[in-house]
């Protein structure tokens, strides 16, 4: 998404509405203390049933060998495993979303991640968003991605020093640490521990890049510009209250598809100015919304996750 000027005018302005309604919509959205149930398909065989109405009903892993399969945006995850909700360093939000799956390289990540985290910032630790469905997939509300089990959103509010409650998991929202014009950051919300995190996240070695909004970008350019771990942090629409890790394809994993190395440079020039243009921060819809994804477009081993036993048949 960061090659938006090579784009056709068609194919960008699909990206920015997806990318704009992704960032700002449903991952901010309260949570509820009595999830229930999705009502079951009445045709789930049906070719034409989008592919996220089945992993959105998916309520555990596939009892298979942990396996990232296809790309980021079009892909599943077997044998996934939970983010535990309370780690030393961090808290997982929105519990009734039932998206704290990842494979165990992105749980390993988070594991070392949210103390290297603390000790950089001064943080009590991270509170952790999104991470990915049971079973991967495409979900039903909010990311295009996320469906690897390979990408993490850590919120830009530090973990407060006490437990949070089950209600207030479910209902306290992130900051926002951009100025409402979208041309910076706002200084009374942004703070060096951020810029402390995202670093320590860059740093990593197996991240591949880091999603942020375009102004959090343009502030890191600002104080660290030159350093070669700002070539890994990408600006993206939304992502002005959490920001978005992603990791490599874990070594042996062969049925996973790479995406494209980050381009040479610090991303400190023109191509981050076309971010603040008005042809990015006001984007025209496309006349017609791109279709769901069905199981048919994705890769056929996502059909032997979806009717896998889960890790409940299995223990």
């Amino acid at each position: 998404m960061n090659r938006m000027p090579a784009m056709p005018t068609f194919l960008k302005a699909v990206v920015l509405l997806l990318s704009v309604y992704l960032g700002h919509g449903w991952a901010q959205d309260k949570g509820t203390l009595t999830p229930q149930p999705l009502p079951p398909l009445t045709s789930p065989a049906d070719a034409t049933t989008p592919a996220k109405a089945l992993f959105g009903r998916a309520i555990d892993a596939a009892a298979l060998e942990p396996e990232p399969i296809g790309f980021y945006s079009r892909g599943c995850l077997a044998g996934a495993q939970a983010l535990a909700s309370d780690g030393p360093q961090w808290q997982a939000m929105r519990p009734s979303r039932n998206r704290n799956w990842g494979h165990p390289e992105l749980i390993r990540f988070m594991e070392r991640f949210a103390p290297a985290a603390a000790q950089a910032s001064g943080w009590p630790g991270i509170l952790v968003g999104d991470m990915a469905q049971p079973r991967g997939g495409p979900m039903l509300t909010g990311h295009a991605s996320h469906q690897l089990g390979l990408d993490a959103d850590i919120w830009l509010k530090p973990m407060p020093m006490q437990r949070l409650s089950r209600t207030e998991r479910e209902e306290v929202s992130s900051i926002t640490v951009v100025r409402a014009d979208q041309l910076d950051t706002d200084p009374s919300a942004w703070t060096s521990g951020h810029q402390a995190v995202l670093r320590t996240a860059a740093l990593d070695p197996q991240v591949q890049r880091i999603f942020v909004n375009a102004a959090i970008k343009r502030t890191l350019c600002r104080d660290a510009k030159g350093e070669p771990w700002l070539r890994k942090i990408r600006p993206e629409h939304g992502h002005d209250y959490h920001f978005h890790v992603r990791l490599f394809c874990p070594a042996g994993a062969e049925k996973c598809s790479p995406q494209d190395p980050t381009p040479d440079g610090d991303g400190c020039d023109a191509t981050l100015e076309w971010w603040f243009t008005d042809e990015a921060l006001h984007p025209k819809p496309p006349a017609t919304p791109p279709p769901p994804l069905t199981l048919a477009k994705l890769p056929p081993l996502c059909r032997r996750v979806l009717e896998a036993q889960g890790l409940g048949a299995r223990q």
